[in-house]
């Protein structure tokens, strides 16, 4: 049997064989899950040297195990990074990387269209002394205008939720580099399977495990990606102690030393080696559920209920173009209003097929009524300055027979029984 060559092969073939070629225990192709919160030594020079990170090892499963290991190797590989940390979820790791990395007095630049979650997190972060300016990051100059001296980083989405607008990656990237500013690229909603950040300058690279990587709504989980482009010898909030060797490792150390050491953000051994299962099969999900998706926004948008559909592989959509030259695919997400500011509620219960839930980047259709729920904490008012409608419905689509989902929205919005 021929030796094989990982580096010829292509991303679905280097997930699936990722664990085994790295040397399982027992000849096994899963990495198994290492339950162990300790990790002991033969003697305490080499307990020290894992402390002081001058060995490799596990010490404290705080700080990760074997198993979290595995899956922190897979996603680099997707991402084409320098090094990954995981988290126990998308939200840690977005928590993680501005806390760990920001201080009072620092400027953060932010798309104004970020998820609910990530914009009450910003609110928190003024609370802390960190200025926060949320911009229209579909268009580069918008976060341009907004820099300061005090500016430190930019964070955007690939594809907002849930009103999928594309942010200007590209343009944002060059700015980026030009300023000096880490660039953080939260890429979710497309996954590594559809785009790579890197490709358009991002400094770090933010997935929510959970969704698309995973996507089998069984385990929580996230993950920050260093790509290698941004100068961390140059940054000034790197603490003294975490200034030592090779300066291209020091952003992801200290990330990883205060957001997984002192904040606890810890993912377990058991969702690790469930996300990472999950992970074999990302390429041929988000394929299905990206056709799926195509197909039901261009039935919705023909239908004489639907005012407005938002789905990056419409025409219609305003970054459509961009959408296009950027990804590979235009992903599981589309929002839509139903005409006359229609109430929305009736409509999603005489759905039959998908599940009235929160989730994304599920195997399954999800549906959840957007003002009512996932943006209701930040008001009516926000809502408005956002674009996004009180009768606006999110829909997270899975890998079902596309007819099936077509035939049941059909039926809900009036056009027919299937």
């Amino acid at each position: 049997m021929s030796k094989p060559d990982p580096a010829r092969w292509g991303f679905t073939t280097r997930t699936v064989h990722g664990d085994r070629l790295g040397g399982v225990e027992h000849g096994g192709i899963h990495k198994p899950m290492h339950t162990s919160v300790q990790y002991g030594y033969a003697n305490a020079a080499e307990l020290i040297g894992v402390f002081q990170g001058e060995i490799a090892g596990f010490n404290y499963a705080r700080q990760g195990t074997p198993s979290v290991a595995a899956l922190e190797a897979c996603v680099n590989r997707m991402e084409d990074g320098r090094g990954t940390i995981c988290f126990a979820t998308g939200m840690a790791a977005i928590v993680a990387v501005f806390t760990t990395l920001l201080k009072a007095g620092d400027h953060l630049i932010a798309s104004k269209f970020v998820f609910g979650n990530t914009n009450s997190v910003l609110g928190t972060l003024q609370g802390l002394g960190i200025r926060v300016s949320m911009v229209d990051a579909t268009d580069a100059a918008e976060v341009a205008a907004a820099v300061t001296p005090q500016t430190r980083m930019v964070f955007v989405e690939t594809v907002a939720n849930p009103r999928t607008q594309v942010a200007d990656l590209a343009g944002i990237g060059a700015l980026c580099k030009a300023r000096g500013l880490i660039y953080v690229v939260d890429n979710t909603v497309t996954s590594p399977w559809l785009f790579k950040p890197k490709a358009v300058g991002a400094s770090l690279i933010i997935n929510s495990l959970t969704k698309s990587i995973g996507g089998h709504g069984n385990a929580l989980g996230g993950a920050v990606t260093d790509t290698g482009l941004f100068d961390w010898s140059t940054y000034p909030n790197i603490f003294e102690g975490y200034r030592k060797g090779n300066p291209a490792g020091w952003g992801l150390g200290q990330i990883k030393k205060k957001g997984l050491r002192d904040q606890g953000g810890s993912l377990s051994s058991e969702a690790a080696h469930k996300l990472s299962v999950g992970a074999e099969t990302l390429g041929l999900r988000m394929d299905a559920t990206s056709r799926n998706a195509q197909a039901l926004a261009e039935m919705l948008e023909a239908h004489p209920a639907v005012r407005r559909v938002y789905y990056p592989g419409l025409a219609s959509h305003a970054q459509h173009a961009r959408a296009r030259e950027l990804f590979c695919g235009n992903s599981w997400l589309l929002a839509f209003e139903l005409k006359d500011d229609a109430d929305c509620l009736p409509f999603i219960d005489r759905l039959s097929l998908p599940i009235i839930a929160t989730g994304l980047g599920d195997t399954r259709t999800l549906i959840i009524p957007v003002a009512h729920t996932i943006f209701w904490e930040m008001g009516a008012e926000k809502r408005a300055e956002m674009g996004i409608a009180e009768s606006l419905i999110r829909v997270s689509v899975g890998i079902e027979d596309a007819q099936d989902i077509l035939d049941d929205f059909t039926r809900a919005l009036g056009g027919g029984s299937a």
